[in-house]
């Protein structure tokens, strides 16, 4: 169980990784950092787009595996497989957000969701 508060934790955290990839390229302006976002490009804009990302796609996947825990806990170990799958695609995603490769990107996305999908499917079928 504590393997499934660590992925959760690591993706709640993911979206810090990426906001201080932008930042620390340089140029931050912590007196305005809504006009420093809006200016954005490059390698920066995408490293904050995979921030915006990561705060996006964190909270269906909490839930996912909270429901899942509660509602099947004799899937705890499809759910923790899951669950690093996920963290893993996602850390992916962002590389490839990073790197600019948009069609690899794409693809990484829909498979991090079809994981939180299926933890969903795990914790909906055991009711």
């Amino acid at each position: 169980m504590s393997a499934l508060i660590l992925a959760v934790a690591l993706a709640a955290l993911m979206p810090i990784v990426f906001a201080g990839i932008a930042k620390r390229q340089g140029g931050y302006d912590n007196r305005a950092p809504r006009a420093w976002l809006a200016q954005l490009e490059g390698s920066q804009a995408r490293a904050q787009a995979a921030q915006e990302n990561s705060h996006e796609a964190f909270p269906p996947f909490a839930a996912a595996v909270i429901l899942a825990v509660v509602l099947a806990p004799e899937r705890v170990s499809e759910i923790t497989t899951l669950a690093y799958a996920f963290l893993g695609l996602r850390l992916a995603y962002g590389w490839a957000y990073l790197t600019d490769r948009d069609k690899l990107r794409s693809l990484l996305w829909v498979l991090a969701l079809a994981c939180t999908l299926r933890i969903f499917w795990l914790a909906a079928s055991s009711v």
